[in-house]
């Protein structure tokens, strides 16, 4: 692509082009980022930029990638990428950033307007090319959706900076029909009007907002951004309602009490049973395991109520940003996208209908999702004649059947999506209105006829051309279907020969599309061709290449410093209330003009892949994503949460009474697993890496003494003593009131705590007896092997979370993935010892409450 080379200005700038000398404003540029074909037959996304100064278009281009990158990454575009046009529009404003920006912040240096901490606050005289506002932005620090406003304050004064006959004062809205009708409608072909075109505008701040509809906008700075893009898209092109639990982010409404929504994914139902009986709404996915995670039932709150509608899913992109849409949200952006929005036909071109000659060749040109294959079924005699054995074929040469004249031949197209094939749309509706758009229906079938007539053909003239194909100016995935169309001749079929790496590939059914899945390629980069030649003119040929990269793409993490790491298959650490992961998402680039943005994905506990962008409100892309039993609440809204409800959480909503149809938020303390991947820009998806981590309720108390490396006999006879990385060649005793915390240390002696306030120890080891009783406050071991008979009674716990104490029930001792390799005795203590998640070995005797450790 080289968008954005050399648009970047080096040096520091000033902070509004209003401070200089009155100039005109470059004009606007339409950059073409991915044409698939005309814009008459596709979806066509116009992406433009607000509040990028003219110095800031290649920051402008870098959060356009970072916008696509995503989308391209996340089902249904991922496959039906090439259904979609995709145009950028170089914009500049006179002034950075949005009006009315609750968090406006100070221009860097080098251009960006990001997250250095230093703000400007919410300022209402922005003069920015789209007339970018956050709605009440002025007045709520919580404002989020962001609209075309109307005319900049003392617009008259910025006169010098329009093209003459521009109106300096036009509002955002008359902004963007002009910049449309006068530089992207010419590009396109068709009028801004049309139902397929779909903008996007991305408006430079690092505060989170945006807002859906025909025209949809987006923060280009905000680490949510392009996630933000994806779920207005679900609104403006998926027609999906939101299916967040609030009007007001930090605003508890009452129950839903109406009649049943009109949305298709929501409803008034509380049981799966009468649903099914009804057959309503999404009845036909019920008991599915939910792509978004969890699984497809009746899951309280939606439509901006925490209760009385119910949802598909736990969470879906509709509901909490950064996870995908579940099945019924993708049934429905399928067919929207396949239909062309409101068009509700799936494009396919075909030899010219009506009577055709008898030995006439036939063809249909068609979409091509980017991992299956259309299928393509002819008959003789209609739409119930005859099937031909054609494996899938295009083209039909009549001149091979010896037809009688007067015979129909009937072609269908087929994109199945339906249960028979990849499982997609359940709906098998013969409609295509946008809540009942089913896998028979004109979106994802069409079917052409013809009549054969007496005259025969005249032979074309020699000529093989590629008319269409698999976009070549980037790679393509290493398990993609390339495809290639040609010129139809009336009279034969063009022969196509693939090749891979300098041979040949076989293709005995003159196939013009090669599923590389199918091939098995090895890890790597891999050079393939098309070649297109003419039967009746062997010299005369054409060719298409394409860089095939089957180099996976890798997201490597680093974990915050845990008390300690257990031993296992895969990485087990150990942290008190949560711990932070940071992502670096990676791939080789091989094949790039320049760097592209890779996208990383996390998912916990099997519930749901999640985009990862870091954190809220932290820079990009040095912050880590925070886990925490709770989560973290950013602007009313958590994330991160290791409890009940999944990562993302409306904050209001774990301090809902118990009783609430959308309470009992339980805290996750325990054992967690969490898998991370990447998805390079070609498509391709990394295998996961994973790894568990502990989460325990507590924390360490502060050392007034610490003792590292050699030590003999030790006596804590007050405050905290910590030994920490430590050898202690003698006992250890702890005397009542007193602490002790152990941590990567040995104690080569025995261990004896009577009344001590807290006993910790994390990845030591004991080689004598222990005896730990009376404890008053906390008793927490992890990772530990203790050699010797282990008496343990008469401890208490004291809860450090009131809410999971309640909830999940009381906590003894905490016990997590120790040895124990001499007895274990446990008694009278405050509860049972818990492992939260992560048992314990005992290789020697076990009674009282550790006997079922």
């Amino acid at each position: 692509m080289g968008l954005a080379a050399g648009l970047l200005v080096a040096g520091p700038v000033p902070a509004s082009l209003a401070a200089q000398a009155p100039g005109p404003l470059p004009e606007p540029k339409v950059h073409p980022i991915q044409v698939t074909g005309p814009t008459t037959e596709r979806l066509n996304l116009i992406i433009m930029g607000d509040g990028y100064q003219a110095d800031q278009q290649s920051l402008f281009f870098a959060d356009v990638d970072r916008n696509l990158a995503v989308m391209w990454a996340t089902e249904p575009f991922r496959t039906y990428r090439d259904y979609i046009n995709v145009y950028a529009v170089e914009l500049a404003s006179i002034d950075y950033g949005v009006r009315c920006d609750p968090d406006g912040r100070v221009r860097n240096p080098d251009g960006t307007v990001r997250d250095t901490g230093e703000r400007e606050g919410p300022i209402d005289a922005k003069n920015t090319a789209l007339r970018m506002i956050y709605q009440d932005g002025c007045r709520d620090p919580l404002s989020r959706g962001t609209v075309y406003g109307g005319a900049p304050v003392n617009c008259q004064s910025f006169a010098a900076y329009y093209p003459p006959g521009v109106n300096p004062c036009e509002t955002g809205n008359q902004a963007y029909n002009r910049i449309m009708d006068t530089y992207v409608a010419p590009v396109l072909g068709i009028p801004r009007t049309s139902q397929n075109v779909q903008s996007l505008a991305i408006f430079n701040t690092f505060t989170y907002g945006g807002i859906g509809g025909t025209n949809a906008t987006t923060s280009g700075g905000s680490p949510q951004g392009p996630l933000i893009s994806l779920h207005e898209l679900g609104h403006s092109l998926g027609t999906l309602a939101d299916e967040y639990p609030y009007s007001s982010r930090d605003v508890v409404r009452n129950c839903y009490t109406g009649n049943e929504p009109g949305s298709f994914h929501h409803t008034t139902y509380s049981d799966e049973q009468k649903m099914i009986a009804d057959q309503h709404k999404w009845f036909r996915w019920l008991g599915e395991e939910s792509l978004s995670g969890g699984t497809i039932g009746l899951h309280e709150g939606g439509g901006s109520y925490p209760c009385g509608q119910r949802r598909p899913s736990e969470h879906s992109m509709m509901r909490w940003i950064g996870f995908d849409l579940d099945q019924i949200g993708r049934e429905n952006m399928v067919a929207r996208i396949t239909g062309m929005r409101n068009a509700g036909q799936m494009n396919v071109r075909q030899t010219p209908l009506g009577t055709v000659a008898r030995d006439e060749v036939l063809w249909v040109e068609t979409g091509q999702p980017r991992y299956h294959e259309l299928k393509v079924t002819w008959r003789v005699g209609g739409p119930d004649g005859t099937v031909l054995e054609t494996h899938n074929s295009r083209s039909l040469d009549l001149g091979t059947l010896n037809l009688p004249a007067g015979t129909v031949v009937h072609v269908e197209v087929r994109d199945p999506v339906g249960p028979d094939g990849t499982d997609w749309v359940r709906n098998p509706s013969t409609n295509n209105t946008a809540s009942d758009s089913g896998y028979n229906g004109p979106r994802f079938v069409q079917t052409r006829q013809w009549v054969l007539g007496e005259e025969t053909t005249t032979p074309s003239a020699p000529a093989a051309e590629i008319t269409s194909a698999t976009i070549a100016t980037q790679p393509v995935a290493g398990d993609e279907v390339v495809f290639v169309e040609t010129n139809h001749p009336t009279d034969r079929v063009l022969d196509v020969d693939w090749s891979l790496d300098g041979k040949a590939v076989p293709n005995p059914y003159n196939s013009r599309t090669l599923d590389l899945g199918a091939l098995r390629l090895t890890p790597g980069t891999h050079k393939l061709v098309a070649t297109v030649t003419d039967p009746a003119a062997p010299g005369v040929s054409d060719r298409a290449e394409w860089t095939v990269d089957n180099a996976l793409p890798t997201a490597p993490r680093t974990l915050s410093t845990p008390l300690t790491t257990l031993p296992g298959a895969i990485e087990h650490p150990v942290y008190f209330d949560g711990w932070d992961m940071r992502l670096d998402p990676r791939d080789d680039q091989t094949g790039y003009d320049e760097k592209r943005y890779v996208v990383g994905q996390l998912r916990l506990d099997n519930d749901g892949w999640f985009n990862y962008f870091g954190f809220p409100e932290q820079p990009m892309p040095e912050s880590p994503f925070q886990f925490r039993h709770s989560g973290t609440s950013v602007k009313a809204l958590t994330y991160g949460n290791l409890g009940t409800g999944g990562l993302s959480r409306a904050t209001f909503e774990q301090t809902l009474p118990d009783d609430h149809p959308s309470g009992g938020f339980v805290p996750g303390f325990g054992t967690h697993l969490v898998e991370h991947r990447a998805i390079d820009p070609a498509g391709n998806i990394g295998a996961a890496q994973s790894y568990r981590a502990t989460v325990l309720p507590g924390s360490s108390p502060t050392c007034t003494t610490t003792l590292t490396g050699r030590q003999t006999r030790v006596v804590v006879e007050q405050g905290v003593t910590c030994l920490t990385n430590a050898q202690v060649n003698g006992s250890v005793t702890v005397r009542a009131g007193a602490s002790l915390v152990v941590k990567d240390s040995s104690i080569n002696g025995n261990l004896v705590s009577a009344g001590a306030q807290a006993v910790q120890m994390f990845g030591s080891s004991l080689n004598g007896a222990a005896q730990i009783t009376g404890t008053t406050r906390d008793v927490t071991i992890a990772g530990t092997t203790f050699n010797g008979a282990l008496a343990f009674s008469g401890n208490t716990q004291v809860s450090a979370n009131e809410r999971y104490s309640r909830l999940a029930g009381a906590y003894g001792p905490l016990f997590v993935g120790n040895r124990f390799n001499g007895s274990l005795s446990c008694s009278g203590n405050s509860a049972p010892v818990t492992d939260f998640g992560a048992p314990n070995k005992v290789n020697g005797s076990k009674s009282g409450d550790c006997a079922k450790l």
